[in-house]
């Protein structure tokens, strides 16, 4: 089960995770494989923890940590979306930040 940030509880879904992941990844040159391959990282590692709830804020922080050495402008959407920056002064913190990693 997923715990959602208002403490919802629903199943895991797996394309739900995809198309989320597929937006962030549109138009950039990530293949249709490197992102099944990151599914498939997180979905194996939500099942080795044996937990039985997990937050969804832990299953955004792995697909940002993913998406970071995959494609830094399909980090920033998702990160944008999933951190819910409130305005543009947010979305230029984590902007810089993405930056200074990449130096």
């Amino acid at each position: 089960m997923v715990v959602k940030k208002d403490g919802q509880r629903q199943g895991f879904d797996r394309n739900k995770l995809t198309s989320g992941i597929l937006k962030s990844c549109e138009k950039r040159p990530v293949s249709a494989s490197k992102i099944e391959h990151l599914v498939d990282d997180v979905e194996r590692t939500l099942q080795r923890k044996h937990e039985k709830e997990v937050k969804s804020s832990q299953i955004g922080e792995m697909v940002m940590k993913k998406l970071q050495g995959l494609d830094e402008v399909a980090y920033v959407r998702f990160a944008s979306v999933y951190r819910e920056f409130k305005d543009v002064t947010e979305f230029m913190k984590e902007l810089k930040c993405v930056l200074n990693r990449s130096r």
